[in-house]
């Protein structure tokens, strides 16, 4: 069974057993969280939001419709995700284009994901990177824009 602070607004039933929902957390109906996943207060989840298991979402992260976010994955305060590749106000897109985290990968805090980014298997973005492209599997990304500078030992 979840763990769901009472001054968070959880619309979503989809939520794994052992997972903890911190105070002033919004996540929208729709949205499916694995099991034995943190997240912290003051977050956003949309409804077409899928998280896996052990998955660790620190304070200040909103994460827009089509995001996937796969098992094990670490992101760090105030890391920031997008999803319409040309926003304008009152202009709303044919098609959302989220951010896919993969397996065991690690968003630094402040960093920023562009729409439709995919980050790799077991990948390290540091810190205030500006992540624009895909990002290689096991690979540490760093800078603005966010360039290789080298590969995690993952064996």
């Amino acid at each position: 069974m979840p763990k769901i602070h009472p001054l968070s607004d959880v619309q979503s039933e989809a939520i794994g057993s052992g997972t903890r929902v911190w105070q002033y957390s919004v996540i929208l109906s729709g949205a499916v969280i694995g099991e034995n996943c943190n997240i912290c207060a003051h977050t956003l989840i949309e409804g077409d939001v899928k998280i896996g298991n052990n998955v660790t979402i620190k304070s200040g992260v909103y994460l827009w419709e089509g995001t996937r976010i796969y098992d094990n994955v670490f992101i760090g305060p105030n890391a920031t995700f997008t999803n319409d590749p040309y926003p304008r106000s009152k202009v709303y897109p044919e098609k959302f284009y989220g951010v896919i985290v993969n397996e065991g990968a690690s968003i630094g805090a402040n960093a920023t994901i562009l729409p439709g980014v995919v980050v790799g298997v077991g990948a390290m973005v540091g810190a205030g990177a500006v992540v624009i492209s895909d990002v290689p599997d096991h690979a540490v990304v760093v800078g603005n824009p966010a360039k290789v500078i080298r590969y995690v030992d993952h064996g």
